[in-house]
């Protein structure tokens, strides 16, 4: 850790509900989540183990694609917001929000990771007889222009897929058969020009301890709304209300031509739900804005 100036990620080498990952930026924060993990044991056995790794600082992109084991088609770039406060501070979660498309991500880039992290994996993987097919993810981190691998998921991230499948223009289902089949290269991922904004509204304490059982007000009201969807995850109903069961509760997604408008449909259709001790990020996208500005 010394050459890092005392910063690391620790991680839990195990599942641990999107949770595991510690950012430290000094010696106190190393050893202070290492206790966390395999002397207090939080995640159980899922941290008997821990990965130690070097911190990137730059700017974190999710990449998403379908493969059917011979060639992968991408979605649209997106972006991930982990951490439980504004301004990407407090503990890791599963995903505060997401947006997309992703500004900083041009074109040229885009091609770059596909032609040098996404294709190998999948090339790499039939040469093993051993052909993946189905959604491929990489988190990656942008440092410099340049990315670099963070971890593989062998599914659709969560919020990502609430900002990247509305925005597809294409029949889902042509392309999962498609996959199935090997047959993704008659097949052209078609996408709609605008952005994706998705805001999670999540129960007071998360990703700590926190409560259940809250009555969720103004669904019907947000229902309404032309360009906003609400996506139910920790919810459940209850004597006839909808009510919280989870640390992330709903997912409000805004949709518009450009970000900003995707980021002010979605934060409209969160001002119309509220529930005892709800939380949620205000800067949801603002990085996009920023890179734009």
């Amino acid at each position: 850790f010394a050459n890092q100036n005392d910063k690391a990620v620790l991680k839990a080498d195990g599942l641990a509900s999107g949770n595991g990952v510690f950012i430290c930026k000094s010696k106190q924060e190393i050893m202070g989540a290492a206790n966390k993990l395999l002397q207090e044991r939080i995640f159980g056995n899922a941290s008997s183990l821990i990965l130690a790794e070097e911190l990137l600082e730059g700017q974190e992109v999710s990449i998403i694609g379908f493969s059917d084991g011979k060639i992968i088609r991408l979605f649209y770039p997106s972006q991930d917001h982990k951490r439980i406060f504004d301004n990407d501070s407090g503990a890791n979660t599963g995903g505060m929000g997401a947006y997309a498309p992703v500004p900083f991500v041009s074109e040229k880039l885009l091609q770059e990771i596909k032609q040098k992290i996404m294709k190998p994996v999948i090339n790499k993987m039939n040469e093993k007889r051993t052909p993946f097919v189905g959604v491929l993810y990489a988190g990656l981190m942008i440092v410099a222009g340049n990315p670099f691998v963070l971890e593989f998921n062998c599914r659709f991230g969560d919020p990502e897929a609430q900002v990247i499948l509305p925005l597809l223009d294409s029949d889902i289902l042509e392309l999962m058969i498609a996959c199935v089949e090997g047959k993704l290269l008659e097949k052209d991922i078609a996408l709609k020009t605008g952005a994706a904004t998705c805001v999670v509204m999540a129960s007071g304490g998360y990703p700590d301890s926190y409560e259940k059982g809250k009555t969720i007000n103004g669904l019907d009201e947000v229902a309404r709304e032309k360009n906003v969807v609400v996506f139910h995850a920790g919810t459940k109903m209850e004597n006839g209300k909808i009510v919280s069961n989870g640390g992330r509760v709903i997912g409000v997604t805004g949709f518009g031509k450009t970000i900003p408008d995707s980021i002010n449909a979605a934060y409209s259709g969160v001002s119309k739900i509220s529930f005892e001790n709800m939380h949620y990020r205000r800067d949801i996208g603002k990085k996009a804005l920023l890179r734009s500005a």
